[in-house]
Protein backbone atom coordinates (compact mmCIF):
# COMPACT_ATOMS: atom_id res chain seq x y z
CA UNK A 1 0.00 0.00 0.00
CA UNK A 2 2.82 2.40 0.93
CA UNK A 3 6.23 2.39 -0.69
CA UNK A 4 8.94 4.64 0.73
CA UNK A 5 12.05 4.60 -1.45
CA UNK A 6 15.36 6.22 -0.43
CA UNK A 7 13.60 9.12 1.27
CA UNK A 8 15.60 11.86 2.95
CA UNK A 9 14.47 15.08 4.62
CA UNK A 10 16.40 18.07 5.92
CA UNK A 11 15.39 21.26 7.70
CA UNK A 12 18.03 23.82 6.83
CA UNK A 13 21.31 22.04 7.45
CA UNK A 14 19.82 19.48 9.84
CA UNK A 15 19.23 16.03 8.34
CA UNK A 16 16.13 14.49 9.92
CA UNK A 17 15.67 11.41 7.71
CA UNK A 18 18.39 9.72 5.69
CA UNK A 19 17.84 7.25 2.84
CA UNK A 20 14.74 5.58 4.38
CA UNK A 21 13.30 2.65 2.43
CA UNK A 22 10.23 0.90 3.83
CA UNK A 23 7.02 -0.72 2.61
CA UNK A 24 3.63 -1.26 4.24
CA UNK A 25 1.10 -3.78 3.02
CA UNK A 26 -2.66 -3.32 3.21
CA UNK A 27 -4.16 -4.40 6.52
CA UNK A 28 -0.98 -4.18 8.59
CA UNK A 29 -0.67 -2.36 11.92
CA UNK A 30 2.77 -0.75 12.17
CA UNK A 31 4.35 0.99 15.13
CA UNK A 32 7.07 3.59 14.53
CA UNK A 33 9.41 3.58 17.52
CA UNK A 34 12.66 5.28 18.44
CA UNK A 35 13.99 8.04 20.70
CA UNK A 36 12.98 11.69 20.48
CA UNK A 37 14.33 13.36 17.36
CA UNK A 38 14.75 10.11 15.44
CA UNK A 39 12.44 11.20 12.60
CA UNK A 40 9.23 9.33 13.43
CA UNK A 41 6.82 12.26 13.17
CA UNK A 42 8.63 13.63 10.11
CA UNK A 43 8.16 10.28 8.35
CA UNK A 44 4.47 10.33 9.29
CA UNK A 45 4.12 13.86 7.91
CA UNK A 46 5.71 12.80 4.63
CA UNK A 47 3.36 9.83 4.27
CA UNK A 48 0.35 12.05 4.98
CA UNK A 49 1.38 14.52 2.29
CA UNK A 50 1.71 17.41 4.74
CA UNK A 51 5.40 17.66 3.83
CA UNK A 52 7.42 16.55 0.82
CA UNK A 53 10.70 14.64 0.92
CA UNK A 54 13.91 16.38 0.01
CA UNK A 55 15.01 13.28 -1.90
CA UNK A 56 13.44 9.93 -2.80
CA UNK A 57 9.78 9.16 -3.39
CA UNK A 58 6.66 7.89 -1.66
CA UNK A 59 3.92 5.97 -3.45
CA UNK A 60 0.40 5.13 -2.27
CA UNK A 61 -1.32 2.23 -4.03
CA UNK A 62 1.23 2.39 -6.82
CA UNK A 63 0.79 6.11 -7.50
CA UNK A 64 3.15 8.91 -6.46
CA UNK A 65 1.74 10.55 -3.36
CA UNK A 66 2.19 13.96 -4.99
CA UNK A 67 -0.25 12.99 -7.77
CA UNK A 68 -3.26 12.90 -5.41
CA UNK A 69 -5.48 15.94 -5.01
CA UNK A 70 -6.43 17.16 -1.55
CA UNK A 71 -9.84 15.49 -1.33
CA UNK A 72 -8.73 12.32 -3.08
CA UNK A 73 -5.91 11.95 -0.56
CA UNK A 74 -8.32 12.66 2.33
CA UNK A 75 -10.48 9.75 1.18
CA UNK A 76 -7.42 7.51 1.38
CA UNK A 77 -5.59 8.79 4.46
CA UNK A 78 -6.74 10.11 7.84
CA UNK A 79 -4.40 11.56 10.46
CA UNK A 80 -4.84 11.82 14.22
CA UNK A 81 -2.30 14.01 16.01
CA UNK A 82 -1.12 13.47 19.58
CA UNK A 83 -3.17 16.36 20.97
CA UNK A 84 -6.29 15.11 19.18
CA UNK A 85 -8.44 18.24 19.16
CA UNK A 86 -8.05 21.60 20.90
CA UNK A 87 -10.65 22.41 23.58
CA UNK A 88 -12.75 24.65 21.32
CA UNK A 89 -16.48 25.36 21.40
CA UNK A 90 -17.56 22.98 18.61
CA UNK A 91 -19.88 20.23 19.76
CA UNK A 92 -18.89 16.57 19.61
CA UNK A 93 -21.37 16.01 16.78
CA UNK A 94 -19.92 18.96 14.83
CA UNK A 95 -16.41 17.55 15.12
CA UNK A 96 -17.35 14.04 14.01
CA UNK A 97 -19.28 15.47 11.05
CA UNK A 98 -16.11 17.29 9.92
CA UNK A 99 -14.76 13.92 8.87
CA UNK A 100 -17.20 13.91 5.94
CA UNK A 101 -15.46 16.85 4.25
CA UNK A 102 -13.74 14.71 1.56
CA UNK A 103 -17.15 13.55 0.30
CA UNK A 104 -18.87 16.95 0.19
CA UNK A 105 -19.19 19.49 -2.61
CA UNK A 106 -18.64 23.21 -2.19
CA UNK A 107 -22.10 23.52 -0.61
CA UNK A 108 -21.32 20.91 2.03
CA UNK A 109 -23.62 18.34 0.41
CA UNK A 110 -22.77 14.73 -0.32
CA UNK A 111 -23.37 13.22 -3.73
CA UNK A 112 -25.52 10.34 -2.40
CA UNK A 113 -27.59 12.52 -0.09
CA UNK A 114 -27.56 12.93 3.69
CA UNK A 115 -29.17 9.66 4.81
CA UNK A 116 -26.16 7.37 4.46
CA UNK A 117 -23.89 9.86 6.18
CA UNK A 118 -26.38 10.41 9.00
CA UNK A 119 -26.60 6.67 9.58
CA UNK A 120 -22.80 6.28 9.54
CA UNK A 121 -22.30 9.10 12.02
CA UNK A 122 -24.88 7.59 14.36
CA UNK A 123 -23.10 4.24 14.28
CA UNK A 124 -19.74 5.88 15.03
CA UNK A 125 -21.17 7.89 17.92
CA UNK A 126 -22.66 4.72 19.41
CA UNK A 127 -19.48 2.67 18.91
CA UNK A 128 -17.34 5.29 20.64
CA UNK A 129 -19.91 5.93 23.39
CA UNK A 130 -20.24 9.56 22.33
CA UNK A 131 -24.02 9.72 21.83
CA UNK A 132 -24.64 11.07 25.34
CA UNK A 133 -22.03 13.77 24.68
CA UNK A 134 -23.35 14.68 21.24
CA UNK A 135 -24.19 18.31 22.00
CA UNK A 136 -21.47 18.95 24.55
CA UNK A 137 -18.70 21.39 23.51
CA UNK A 138 -15.17 20.04 23.29
CA UNK A 139 -14.08 22.56 25.93
CA UNK A 140 -16.22 20.68 28.47
CA UNK A 141 -14.72 17.25 27.77
CA UNK A 142 -11.92 15.34 29.45
CA UNK A 143 -8.78 14.46 27.51
CA UNK A 144 -9.99 10.93 26.93
CA UNK A 145 -13.38 12.11 25.66
CA UNK A 146 -11.75 14.62 23.29
CA UNK A 147 -9.50 11.89 21.90
CA UNK A 148 -12.55 9.67 21.27
CA UNK A 149 -14.23 12.57 19.45
CA UNK A 150 -11.08 13.00 17.36
CA UNK A 151 -11.14 9.29 16.55
CA UNK A 152 -14.80 9.64 15.55
CA UNK A 153 -13.85 12.36 13.06
CA UNK A 154 -11.16 10.09 11.60
CA UNK A 155 -13.59 7.16 11.37
CA UNK A 156 -16.12 9.38 9.57
CA UNK A 157 -13.55 9.90 6.80
CA UNK A 158 -13.76 6.18 6.01
CA UNK A 159 -10.05 6.07 5.14
CA UNK A 160 -7.99 3.11 4.01
CA UNK A 161 -4.88 4.26 5.87
CA UNK A 162 -4.86 5.73 9.39
CA UNK A 163 -1.82 7.63 10.70
CA UNK A 164 -1.56 8.14 14.46
CA UNK A 165 1.04 10.45 15.99
CA UNK A 166 1.56 9.48 19.64
CA UNK A 167 -2.21 9.20 20.16
CA UNK A 168 -2.06 8.14 23.83
CA UNK A 169 0.47 10.72 25.08
CA UNK A 170 -1.93 12.71 27.25
CA UNK A 171 -4.13 9.80 28.37
CA UNK A 172 -4.00 7.88 31.63
CA UNK A 173 -3.61 4.09 31.63
CA UNK A 174 -7.33 3.35 31.39
CA UNK A 175 -7.89 5.63 28.40
CA UNK A 176 -4.66 4.51 26.71
CA UNK A 177 -5.93 0.93 26.65
CA UNK A 178 -9.47 1.99 25.73
CA UNK A 179 -8.24 4.08 22.82
CA UNK A 180 -5.90 1.41 21.46
CA UNK A 181 -8.61 -1.26 21.76
CA UNK A 182 -11.00 0.95 19.78
CA UNK A 183 -8.43 1.51 17.03
CA UNK A 184 -7.47 -2.17 16.94
CA UNK A 185 -11.10 -3.29 16.74
CA UNK A 186 -11.85 -0.81 13.94
CA UNK A 187 -8.74 -1.92 12.06
CA UNK A 188 -9.75 -5.58 12.19
CA UNK A 189 -13.38 -4.92 11.24
CA UNK A 190 -12.57 -2.74 8.23
CA UNK A 191 -9.24 -4.27 7.14
CA UNK A 192 -7.55 -0.90 7.65
CA UNK A 193 -3.86 -0.14 7.46
CA UNK A 194 -2.58 1.66 10.55
CA UNK A 195 0.77 3.37 11.16
CA UNK A 196 1.25 4.75 14.67
CA UNK A 197 4.13 6.66 16.24
CA UNK A 198 4.53 5.07 19.67
CA UNK A 199 6.70 5.88 22.67
CA UNK A 200 5.38 3.12 24.92
CA UNK A 201 7.18 0.02 23.64
CA UNK A 202 5.04 -2.37 25.69
CA UNK A 203 1.84 -0.88 24.28
CA UNK A 204 3.32 -1.12 20.79
CA UNK A 205 4.07 -4.81 21.30
CA UNK A 206 0.49 -5.45 22.46
CA UNK A 207 -1.22 -3.85 19.45
CA UNK A 208 1.18 -3.64 16.49
CA UNK A 209 1.84 -6.43 13.98
CA UNK A 210 5.18 -4.95 12.98
CA UNK A 211 7.61 -2.32 14.25
CA UNK A 212 9.93 0.09 12.44
CA UNK A 213 12.83 1.33 14.59
CA UNK A 214 14.33 4.73 13.74
CA UNK A 215 17.44 6.26 15.25
CA UNK A 216 19.08 9.51 14.12
CA UNK A 217 16.94 9.50 10.98
CA UNK A 218 17.93 6.01 9.84
CA UNK A 219 16.12 2.68 9.88
CA UNK A 220 17.74 0.45 12.51
CA UNK A 221 15.41 -2.55 12.32
CA UNK A 222 11.96 -3.67 11.22
CA UNK A 223 9.83 -6.74 11.83
CA UNK A 224 7.37 -8.28 14.30
CA UNK A 225 7.67 -7.26 17.98
CA UNK A 226 9.00 -10.72 18.87
CA UNK A 227 12.02 -10.11 16.64
CA UNK A 228 12.55 -6.43 17.40
CA UNK A 229 12.00 -5.79 21.10
CA UNK A 230 15.08 -7.03 22.89
CA UNK A 231 17.32 -5.85 25.71
CA UNK A 232 20.11 -5.36 23.17
CA UNK A 233 17.97 -3.13 20.91
CA UNK A 234 16.79 -0.98 23.81
CA UNK A 235 20.37 -0.57 25.02
CA UNK A 236 21.62 0.33 21.53
CA UNK A 237 18.84 2.72 20.52
CA UNK A 238 17.71 4.22 23.84
CA UNK A 239 20.85 3.70 25.97
CA UNK A 240 18.69 2.07 28.63
CA UNK A 241 19.09 -1.34 30.26
CA UNK A 242 16.00 -3.57 30.27
CA UNK A 243 14.83 -7.12 30.91
CA UNK A 244 12.58 -8.78 28.33
CA UNK A 245 9.72 -10.95 29.60
CA UNK A 246 6.71 -12.53 27.84
CA UNK A 247 3.27 -11.04 28.45
CA UNK A 248 1.35 -13.55 30.61
CA UNK A 249 -1.75 -13.41 28.37
CA UNK A 250 -0.51 -12.97 24.81
CA UNK A 251 3.14 -13.97 25.06
CA UNK A 252 4.31 -10.83 23.23
CA UNK A 253 7.53 -9.32 24.59
CA UNK A 254 7.35 -6.77 27.37
CA UNK A 255 10.25 -4.73 28.69
CA UNK A 256 11.08 -4.09 32.35
CA UNK A 257 13.45 -1.16 32.74
CA UNK A 258 16.48 -1.33 35.02
CA UNK A 259 17.44 1.59 37.23
CA UNK A 260 20.96 2.91 36.96
CA UNK A 261 23.04 2.33 40.06
CA UNK A 262 23.92 5.55 41.90
CA UNK A 263 27.69 5.96 41.87
CA UNK A 264 28.20 9.48 43.21
CA UNK A 265 29.62 9.99 46.69
CA UNK A 266 26.53 12.03 47.56
CA UNK A 267 24.22 9.15 46.65
CA UNK A 268 26.39 6.67 48.60
CA UNK A 269 26.28 8.97 51.61
CA UNK A 270 22.51 9.18 51.49
CA UNK A 271 22.22 5.40 51.33
CA UNK A 272 24.49 4.99 54.37
CA UNK A 273 22.58 7.54 56.42
CA UNK A 274 25.09 10.41 56.08
CA UNK A 275 23.27 13.71 55.85
CA UNK A 276 26.21 16.08 56.27
CA UNK A 277 25.82 19.52 57.70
Amino acid sequence: MIEVKKVSKTYGRQAVLHDVTWSVRKGEFWGLIGPNGSGKTTLLNLISGVERPGAGEIALDGRPLSSYGRKALSRKIAVLQQDGLPPVSYSVRDVVEMGRFPYQDWRGREKDGPEGSRRLLGEIMDKLELSALEHRPLSALSGGQRQRAALGKVMAQQPELVLLDEPTTYLDLRYQMQFMELVSGWQREEGLTVVAVMHDLNLAALFCDRLLVLSEGCVVAEGPPEDILSAAMVDKVYQVKAHRVPHPDSGVPQLLLQRRKAESGEAKGIRSGETGG
